[in-house]
């Protein structure tokens, strides 16, 4: 149980590693490859693209030892399901965005299936 959630988690650190270096290097380009995108978005966007990295840093952190570290596991995971809460917000009352960006929501509304499946890790991993 425990080796499975550490290689779930260890793919789903894959996916904000993806978008942070696609964020970072290519910007608002990989959404308006055209440009006519004011220069704050591609600013704001490249930074909040590091902070997909620190989300897989993270998630890299508490792999080894996932069962000591259910409160990191639980910041991660809330981070994770506000942002898809704003996706959810975005796609409501802006409309879809990407077929990816729906799976992504889908992915992180979902997160905190993967904070129960620490709990029960850690609760195995306990002394009797």
């Amino acid at each position: 149980m425990k080796r499975g959630l550490q290689i779930v988690l260890g793919i789903v650190s894959l996916i904000p590693l993806t978008f942070a270096v696609l964020g970072v290097f290519g910007g608002a380009s990989y959404f308006m490859p055209d440009g006519g995108y004011p220069a704050a978005l591609d600013n704001q966007l490249r930074y909040l693209s590091a902070i997909y990295l620190l989300v897989s840093i993270l998630l890299w952190y508490a792999i080894p030892n996932i069962e000591r570290h259910g409160r990191l596991l639980s910041f991660v995971c809330l981070a994770i399901f506000l942002g898809g809460l704003s996706r959810l917000f975005s796609h409501s009352t802006v409309g879809p965005g990407l077929e990816a960006q729906f799976a992504g929501m889908i992915l992180e509304l979902g997160s905190p299936l993967l904070l129960l499946w620490q709990r029960v890790v850690a609760r195995k991993a306990k002394p009797a």
